[in-house]
Order: C-alpha cells, then sequence, then structure tokens
C-alpha cells in the first residue's frame, strides 16, 4: 500500500527530532538553583540560533549524563554537553562551560572569550568561588523552572 505524504511527513519530522535531539547541545542546570535559573533564562533570552537544549542535573537526562561521565558527580553546577563527530560525548565544566555558553550565543557575548585568556585554574577558581555561593547570592528554589509552552519543546526531562 503506497504510503501518503502526510505519514511521510510525520516520520521526516520523528527523524528529525530525533537528529535534532542526539546532536544539539544540552546545558545541564542545577534545578533548585535560582542563580542556575536565571542563567537559563538570560541564555534562552539571547539564542538567536534558538537550538540549545536544557536538562535539569536532577533530571533523567542529567541523572544520565553523570552516570555516562562519573566525574561529574562532584559538579553541581552548569555543564555544557554535546556530540562529537566521532559519536562520542564530550562535556565542558566550570569556567569552559560558561565561555562555550558565550561563544554559542555568539555577538557581544563573544567579548568572554577574552576570558581564555585567563589561567584555566584562575578561571575555575572564580567560577567555583561563585558556585559556592549561588544559592546566597540569588536563593533556593522549590519548585522547577517554569517555561512557556513555545519554549518546552527545548527542555529535556
Amino acid at each position: 500500500m503506497p504510503r501518503t505524504a502526510n505519514a511521510e511527513r510525520v516520520e521526516l519530522s520523528t527523524k528529525h527530532e530525533e537528529r535534532r535531539t542526539s546532536v544539539t547541545p544540552v546545558l545541564l542546570y542545577d534545578g533548585s538553583c535560582g542563580f542556575c535559573a536565571e542563567s537559563v533564562q538570560v541564555v534562552l533570552k539571547h539564542d538567536r540560533r534558538g537550538i540549545l537544549r536544557f536538562a535539569s542535573l536532577q533530571g533523567e537526562f542529567g541523572m544520565a549524563a553523570i552516570e555516562r561521565h562519573p566525574e561529574l558527580r562532584t559538579v553541581d553546577s552548569m555543564i555544557w554537553v554535546e556530540q562529537e563527530p566521532n559519536g562520542g560525548e564530550r562535556v565542558i565544566v566550570r569556567s569552559s562551560a560558561a565561555l562555550r555558553v558565550a561563544a554559542y550565543l555568539g555577538g557581544t557575548w563573544r567579548v568572554m572569550l577574552l576570558g581564555y585568556l585567563v589561567p584555566t585554574a584562575i578561571r575555575d577558581a572564580l567560577y567555583t568561588f561563585i558556585a559556592r555561593h549561588r544559592h546566597q547570592i540569588m536563593g533556593s528554589r522549590e519548585n522547577c523552572l517554569v517555561v512557556t509552552p513555545d519554549l518546552r519543546s527545548r527542555f529535556i526531562p
């Protein structure tokens, strides 16, 4: 029996969504952190490409990423996850993740890439200081980050 154009479109759409989910970068964030939630809001506001996906560290995707990368067990702030061309997965943490977000956003955010001129140990020390005090800076959240329906597809459970 011949397939209808509608069925082919649904199949293509499904394949496109599977590909998009597997190859687009994902930004993991602490779902109980007000500072992290505000950071996600800033990224969403300035994301011109609209392909970056988000997942809470406490969610299924976040916990699975930690299982795949045990070195992440001690990281409780933002983590950049991207697919490598060879099919592997690369995770970027601490100040390098923040700089990766700036590179992704582009535009005036690229000025932050000057941070690469600072030695990683110093950048990470500053990042760790801020991360350690982020709950005092912005408070904690009892609820998850609330997103509008048009952005909901960019969040992975």
